[in-house]
């Protein structure tokens, strides 16, 4: 049985889908699209593998691809896979107890992470708004990495930021529009990353946690944002026979790949 409130080791109570709403909240201040490109993404999972699909959640935060993906298909399965402490924390938190989900921990530029897998294969792996922490060259070699654990016929999508440098003028108008409309949303309360973090640091449940992400990965940083159809190519040499986007913002694109 799932419960989304635990007692912790302290004696207190963690209200894990608060936490979760609330890291929701934060993200569409910066992605106000967010929820279109999961339904995408979901749209296409069904299309390729049908209502009951065993998923893997690369670089799954708090989970909230497992969250959608279940609802919308409760006889899917998700096994999520990411490093950062606290984020997990608040996603076994969020599903502690439902048999569908298991959580790995992980670190993606290990070349041996996949072997902390408990399948060998999935029907589709999904990430979203991650891997643009990775410079391309990581990032090509961890999309070789993921071929072989995508089934024939299964599918790898990919939300992110996806840049294409040949537009600046295009770039800097949508990024000027896009950066008004989260100074309005701001001035109307929205947190933003560090806040967040800053809440979370101040939290008993996640405070220790949230320590040891920082000393993870220091201060937030960028890899490279390459466009999409260096993704599609940089897929189609890792063994997909087929890439190319299937969603796509001004800035931001689901870019799908066939295995």
């Amino acid at each position: 049985m799932r419960t989304d409130v635990t007692e912790t080791a302290a004696g207190g109570t963690a209200d894990w889908r608060a936490w979760q709403d609330s890291w929701d909240r934060q993200q569409e201040w910066y992605m106000p699209d967010r929820e279109e490109r999961f339904r995408v993404m979901l749209d296409m999972v069904e299309a390729f593998a049908g209502p009951a699909p065993r998923v893997l959640d690369l670089a799954c935060g708090t989970g909230s691809i497992t969250d959608r993906l279940l609802k919308r298909f409760p006889d899917a399965t998700s096994v999520g896979v990411d490093l950062d402490p606290a984020l997990l924390a608040i996603a076994r938190g969020t599903f502690q107890g439902d048999e569908r989900v298991s959580f790995v921990t992980a670190d993606l530029k290990d070349p041996h992470w996949t072997q902390a897998l408990p399948h060998r294969t999935f029907d589709a792996v999904l990430t979203a708004t991650a891997l643009h922490w990775l410079h391309s060259e990581p990032l090509a070699a961890l999309y070789g990495q993921l071929a072989p654990l995508v089934r024939e016929g299964g599918v790898f999508m990919n939300a992110d930021h996806m840049i294409d440098e040949t537009t600046p003028r295009i770039n800097a108008a949508e990024r000027a529009l896009r950066h008004a409309g989260m100074d309005r949303a701001r001035a109307e309360g929205a947190v933003d990353w560090a806040e967040w973090w800053a809440l979370a640091a101040a939290d008993p449940v996640l405070a220790a946690p949230t320590a040891r992400r920082f000393e993870i990965y220091g201060e937030h940083a960028d890899g490279d944002m390459p466009s999409v159809s260096w993704h599609a190519g940089a897929l189609r040499s890792a063994g997909f026979g087929e890439a190319r986007a299937v969603w796509r913002s001004p800035s931001d694109a689901v870019v799908l790949a066939v295995r």
